[in-house]
């Protein structure tokens, strides 16, 4: 197995990071286990999840892969062992009305520290090596959409914000590093901006769609990455 630091960190992640959005849904409890089992038998130490998971989302299922994982930390005593990687779920209207407040859901502090102790609960740890924005707050293409249209009436939470809530999860320990998720290059950009000029959390990963049918990420986002050291996670999702 292939190891690569992760951001400018001392995290050493392998080159095969286990997505985990199956758990609870096309797979049980006891699969994730074995997943999980052969996955670090075989040198992967890089495990992504959610809060969002299992996919498809739903109120039955919401938290269930965070939970499996969970109980296999527990009972492996691997979390020392592991790069354990999570995400918060941002605004997205008639979509998610189980996950917290559907009208006040945002990637503002009240949220985070909402999220972030939740899934810390269903992980079994108290603290998370990355946590992940799973898409932005503001309204824009993502999830492997193109076509930006502009929207003048939007009022995101403005990203400075977002990153003085992620600072104080890290200042009190429960998050090491931050990374982006279905981010935009315009975006990716202002988040290592104002970390840079505001002394916050610096960005060290962004986990978008790249695969042989979706070649997005090289327009952009590719040398961003390689300029400033912010690694692309990639998952398989077409354009649309």
């Amino acid at each position: 197995m292939k190891y690569h630091t992760l951001g400018k960190t001392q995290l050493k992640v392998s080159e095969i990071c286990l997505g985990t959005m199956t758990y609870g849904q096309q797979n049980t409890e006891a699969e994730a286990h074995q997943q999980l089992d052969y996955a670090t038998a075989n040198g992967v130490n890089f495990i992504d999840t959610a809060e969002l998971y299992a996919v498809p989302p739903s109120a039955e299922t919401y938290g269930l892969t965070e939970q499996y994982i969970g109980s296999w930390l527990k009972k492996s005593a691997k979390r020392n062992d592991v790069v354990l990687a999570s995400k918060i779920a941002g605004p997205a209207e008639g979509w998610l009305p189980h996950i917290r407040d559907e009208a006040t859901r945002r990637l503002d502090k009240a949220n985070i520290e909402l999220a972030l102790n939740a899934s810390l609960k269903r992980l079994q740890t108290d603290y998370l090596d990355c946590y992940q924005l799973h898409w932005p707050d503001r309204k824009t293409n993502y999830f492997g959409q193109l076509g930006y249209s502009h929207d003048a009436s939007d009022q995101p939470i403005p990203i400075e914000e977002t990153l003085y809530a992620l600072k104080e999860q890290v200042d009190a320990g429960k998050i090491r590093t931050i990374g982006l998720s279905n981010e935009t290059p315009w975006g990716v950009m202002e988040f290592i901006r104002l970390a840079e000029q505001l002394n916050l959390p610096r960005v060290v990963s962004v986990q978008n769609p790249y695969s042989l049918l979706n070649r997005t990420y090289e327009i952009g986002l590719a040398e961003i990455s390689i300029r400033e050291n912010a690694g692309l996670l990639a998952y398989s999702r077409v354009s649309t």
